[in-house]
């Protein structure tokens, strides 16, 4: 079991409610009226599993961490490193997502964490490749464009669905996935992976034995 953070151990007692080499712009911003509601959580079941192809995968390195103050609403929140980069990953890859595919994108992340062949931390995957543009695993971390969230009801549940995943409180529909990308595109790569769930707009893969990416 992974080592949790303060915030994901205190999440276990008291809950309140792709990623792919080559992904998709960021999704578009819609501004939602101030301190909305957070609705209650259903339980999510892992998705179907549909088999693919095998082939290579691409090599990932490691990238510093970043700031652990997020703003929410009106006022600023202490939020710990690793929720604050899962939470950005899930708000910027899936917020328009169903619950089931934001927590999808949320445990390829992690499943990437658990992987020899990527780096060992959430924030160090999320920024993986840097912010040279084209470089980076998720398309939102080197556009360009700032990173603040301004979906005030999308960012707080992307920080409850973080605080959820980091504590194991949710299965993985992804089977394992450590890849995805959206249903309107056909990458190379992904006919060299084996295919593991479709969830929402998202496809989601793994290597196969054959395939399995080695670590720099």
């Amino acid at each position: 079991m992974r080592t949790l953070s303060m915030t994901a151990f205190a999440a276990t007692f008291f809950p309140s409610v792709l990623l792919s080499p080559v992904m998709e712009s960021r999704e578009s911003v819609r501004l939602s009226p101030a301190e909305p509601r957070l609705e209650t959580l259903s339980p999510v079941t892992p998705a179907k599993t549909v088999e693919a192809s095998a082939g290579k995968a691409p090599v990932a390195s490691a990238v510093a961490p970043q700031s652990t103050l997020t703003a929410v609403g009106d006022r600023t929140a202490d939020i710990d490193d690793e929720l604050h980069c899962l939470a950005l990953n899930i708000y910027h890859e899936a917020r328009s997502e169903p619950l089931s595919g934001q927590i999808a994108v949320a445990q390829v992340t992690l499943n990437r964490v658990a992987s020899k062949a990527f780096p060992h931390s959430v924030c160090e995957v999320v920024k993986q490749g840097g912010q040279e543009r084209n470089r980076c695993q998720f398309s939102w971390w080197c556009d360009g464009k700032s990173d603040q969230p301004t979906e005030q009801r999308a960012w707080r549940r992307s920080l409850e669905l973080g605080r959820r995943v980091l504590a194991e409180q949710t299965p993985d529909p992804t089977n394992g996935a450590l890849y995805y990308h959206a249903d309107y595109v056909a990458p190379q790569w992904s006919r060299a992976f084996q295919r593991t769930a479709q969830i929402g707009r998202h496809l989601f893969y793994r290597p196969t034995p054959s395939a399995t990416p080695s670590a720099t």
